[in-house]
């Protein structure tokens, strides 16, 4: 199983992909798969994204595909994800992300704003045809403290369903239909 950790954070390096990578690491575990490689920060990408024909980030774009669980961490903006996630997402059509497992992972400053990945990222994400199994994790930057702890209760609220979805994903690359 190949998992990717995405960062939206228009500032690379910090909290959220700590937090992200965390999530990552804590599935990798779950699923006995190898520890995603160095996060994905698109901070790093933001030439690619706003201009035409851009190897490196088309070659981003492959390696986001071709993962089988994509982690995706953003901060939380105007109750919504960040605009540099949405252009990178925007790199994909509709369906394009078939058979691939997405766990969101927000961060924010207020508990107002906790149903965001729900209700901003999730429909994106399965126009793209992405599966994204459980609940969402979304954690208040005052609470990033304890982030071992709620990446720990969240991968055990999910297990069952993470499972299912690695089991899943096993089948699609066989090439069994369900």
């Amino acid at each position: 199983m190949k998992i990717t950790m995405l960062c939206g954070n228009p500032s690379a390096g910090g909290r959220t992909t700590a937090l992200g990578m965390e999530v990552a690491r804590a599935l990798a575990s779950l699923l006995g798969a190898q520890e995603p490689s160095a996060p994905i920060e698109l901070a790093e990408h933001t030439q690619g994204l706003f201009s035409w024909g851009h190897e490196e980030l088309a070659a981003v774009v492959r390696e986001v595909a071709e993962s089988d669980f994509i982690v995706i961490a953003t901060p939380t903006y105007k109750a919504s994800f960040t605009g540099l996630l949405k252009s990178f997402l925007d790199q994909y059509g509709a369906g394009s992300l078939r058979n691939r497992v997405v766990l969101p992972v927000f961060t924010g400053g207020s508990a107002a704003h906790s149903l965001a990945p729900d209700y901003t990222l999730r429909p994106l994400l399965a126009e793209l045809g992405a599966s994204v199994p459980g609940s969402s994790l979304y954690v208040m930057t005052s609470e990033l403290e304890r982030q071992s702890e709620i990446v720990a209760d969240y991968i055990e609220v999910n297990r069952y369903v993470l499972l299912g979805a690695a089991h899943g994903v096993s089948l699609a690359r066989q090439g069994v239909e369900g």
